[in-house]
């Protein structure tokens, strides 16, 4: 027999407790982009409290959270087949890097250029050295 079956369930007691979480954590399905937002903050704090820790007291917590965003972006958030040479533009400008810092991986500005105007592709010499730079698989320049 369970706890809750053994003593008379306090719903005051579980009602202020639950307006108390539901003010720190919303909880429910996510209604709006900014709600996502909201949760993903408090999945990355709960992350950075619990680390692998996964008997931690707040893991179903984290559990709970994570399980609504992966609801939410899978109904939102599709993702979109990306050109190799949008890949290159969008991991350029997440680690602020210029064309004429990937002159010599590419063999010259000129071809870094011609890449991301879709007017050249990449070779295999390049798609390595990318792939690399940035660790992540060779498949994303393909």
């Amino acid at each position: 027999m369970s706890i809750v079956a053994e003593r008379h369930l306090d719903l005051a007691s579980v009602q202020t407790a639950w307006q108390g979480l539901n003010k720190l954590v919303p909880l429910g399905p996510i209604t709006s982009e900014r709600d996502y937002k909201r949760r993903v903050r408090v999945m990355d704090e709960l992350l950075d409290r619990i680390g692998a820790n996964e008997s931690h007291r707040l893991m179903p917590l984290l559990d709970l959270v994570t399980r609504e965003i992966e609801t939410y972006e899978a109904k939102n958030h599709t993702l979109t087949e990306a050109t190799p040479a949008a890949v290159l533009a969008y991991l350029m400008e997440e680690h602020n890097l210029k064309q004429t810092d990937l002159a010599e991986e590419l063999g010259g500005q000129s071809i870094v250029s011609a890449i991301l105007n879709g007017k050249r592709e990449f070779n295999t010499r390049q798609v390595k050295a990318l792939a690399k730079r940035f660790n992540v698989s060779p498949v994303v320049f393909l």
